[in-house]
């Protein structure tokens, strides 16, 4: 009987061992979908066209999970392959670091957080299980591993001479994709301006203020306080500015962007979101605002997901680019995705093609098509990354 009991331990210690090497793997599949779906057609012309652009999305959240961003995956939504073969020029990549288990697109605190289990699941080094820097610092050490590995595939970008060196490479017969590091929400600061510099010298190019709650810099499109930038705020707003970080208002309250706005002197981002007038979501800011950040110089990334576009397929996003192209103007309006970041869509990277074609469908011009799709981004980052 003993023998018996030893070996029914044993097989459930390596059930137990196994189940938490596939928990990873398993929690991913049923969070970052895509929806079962014939192949999208896109004619000959449509994929001749998307082949000549340079693509390029705002948000992607690949770096938070258990897969290696060279190899081609069976889950999520982004990997260096899907991007090759989706003709990706620049993926920024944005690293997340708290999530409430109560996210809400209204209402939510930040008493809670998800990412410490997902951390320690995914078995992420133990210096990040209770610091939001570190975690933040670690996912862009995947980055540029990824990067030292395979640098003919992957270049992360820091400065706007970097976005030459790609667009060169890719057009003398190399064909890597570019990376560049953003953070979603700044609370990986810690309450320390320093911290800035930490980040930036991680490489971290663009930064937003806040995520689904309120923190030290301000209140959250989704919180609880609907206030604006605090002393804090301001002060690390200034300091990216003076390093030339990009500014994400992403998930920012209406306080906090008016407020933002009122500061800067640099054109800012949404990377993901919608256009209240195209989908009356409260994940959407209001339409003034978002015409504000466009007449300063800023770009908006059209999401891919049911929160932003009120829909999930190729001609639902389409018709919500069409509505920001005519309410903010060609030159500000780009791709945001928010691919690998917990939501449902009806297409990955790989995929692109079909945006292009959709477009086509509705009557875009191929200047409009061009912009769109990558050429603003492009534009952007050459004006507003640090020079290099």
């Amino acid at each position: 009987m003993k023998r018996i009991l030893g070996g029914i331990a044993i097989a459930l210690l390596i059930i137990a061992a196994l189940g938490f090497f596939l928990l990873p793997g398993i929690l991913e599949s049923n969070i970052n979908r895509v929806a079962d779906h014939d192949p999208y057609e896109v004619s000959e012309a449509a994929q001749a066209m998307h082949d000549g652009l340079s693509v390029v999305d705002l948000h992607a959240d690949t770096l938070l999970w258990a897969r290696d961003p060279l190899e081609r995956s069976s889950r999520g939504h982004v990997d260096v392959p899907r991007l090759t073969e989706g003709n990706v020029t620049l993926q920024v990549f944005s690293a997340v670091t708290k999530v409430p288990y109560d996210q809400q697109y209204e209402g939510t605190s930040g008493d809670s957080d998800i990412i410490t289990l997902l951390a320690t699941v995914q078995r992420w080094p133990s210096r990040t299980w209770d610091s939001l820097l570190e975690r933040a610092l670690y996912q862009a050490e995947k980055l540029k591993d990824a990067e030292s590995r395979a640098p003919e595939k992957l270049m992360v970008v820091r400065n706007a001479a970097d976005i030459d060196r790609l667009i060169e490479r890719r057009g003398g017969g190399s064909s890597p994709v570019g990376g560049l590091l953003a953070i979603e929400g700044a609370h990986p600061l810690e309450g320390k301006i320093e911290n800035i510099g930490t980040l930036y010298d991680a490489g971290y190019r663009m930064m937003g203020i806040t995520h689904f709650f309120d923190n030290e810099l301000g209140g959250s499109l989704h919180g609880l306080s609907g206030e604006g930038l605090t002393d804090f705020g301001r002060e690390a707003v200034r300091e990216m500015e003076r390093r030339k970080i990009i500014i994400d208002l992403a998930h920012a309250s209406p306080a906090v962007v008016r407020d933002t706005l009122d500061m800067v002197k640099r054109p800012v981002v949404v990377s993901h979101t919608g256009l209240y007038g195209a989908c009356e979501s409260p994940r959407n800011l209001e339409d003034p605002l978002m015409k504000r950040i466009a007449d300063t110089g800023g770009l908006v990334g059209i999401g891919y997901w049911e929160g932003a576009a009120c829909g999930t397929s190729p001609a639902e996003i389409v018709r919500s680019i069409r509505f920001a192209v005519d309410f903010l103007g060609i030159d500000h309006v780009a791709l945001g995705s928010d691919y690998d970041g917990a939501v449902p869509v009806a297409f990955d990277t790989s995929e692109l093609a079909v945006l292009t074609a959709e477009m086509l469908n509705a009557g875009f011009t191929e200047e409009e098509i061009s912009k769109v799709m990558g050429g603003n981004a492009i534009r952007f980052f050459r004006e507003n990354l640090p020079q290099g």
